[in-house]
């Protein structure tokens, strides 16, 4: 078949083939702290330097050794190759439209901003838990960081140290009362 005809999802990198949780919210910024920031920089430098170079070669040998379509090499390395440049593509706009947020400039340290260790107290089980608010690309729940897009993070926003907060999560209405704010 020609190939004109046949359709190759190279699985752009448009905002709608994110997962939900990757999403910003219409006209919002990309907020990220120093270290989200640093981090994204750190990947894209990886990609284009050393994993990128690396595979264009190994391509360009197996593309050297004759019939492409029984090649695994080659297929494999194209295939490859269009994920890396799609997540290049994806990074340089993220970094293109970060905002960096330095936590520790903020004018109301009594108060939860962007950037906020914030510690509560979940009311009706009486647990405590640390979170702090970063950015959509560098939220990490296994390492205590949540997205200031998530329920609990727009939630806490703005509460100060006694503030009972309610808000709706994935496993219905619950109320928190803020503990502590660090800014670190």
């Amino acid at each position: 078949m020609n190939k004109a005809f046949v359709k190759e999802n190279d699985g752009g990198d448009d905002d709608e083939e994110l997962a939900p949780a990757l999403r910003l919210p219409a006209g919002s910024k990309n907020y990220m702290t120093r270290r989200g920031y640093d981090a994204l920089r750190a990947e894209l430098d990886q990609l284009v330097r050393i994993e990128r170079p690396k595979l264009v070669e190994t391509v360009a040998w197996a593309a050297g050794n004759g019939d492409r379509s029984e090649n695994g090499d080659y297929i494999y390395g194209k295939k490859r190759l269009r994920e890396i440049d799609r997540r290049i593509r994806f990074l340089i706009k993220r970094i293109e439209n970060a905002e960096v947020v330095d936590p520790e400039r903020q004018q109301d340290l009594e108060q939860v901003f962007f950037g906020a260790t914030v510690s509560f107290c979940d009311l009706d089980t009486e647990e405590e838990q640390t979170w702090q608010i970063v950015g959509v690309d560098e939220a990490d729940a296994s390492q205590g960081r949540i997205s200031w897009i998530s329920p609990l993070a727009r939630a806490v926003l703005k509460a100060r140290v006694g503030d009972v907060v309610r808000f709706q999560s994935p496993a219905g209405i619950r109320e928190i009362e803020v503990v502590e704010i660090r800014y670190v």
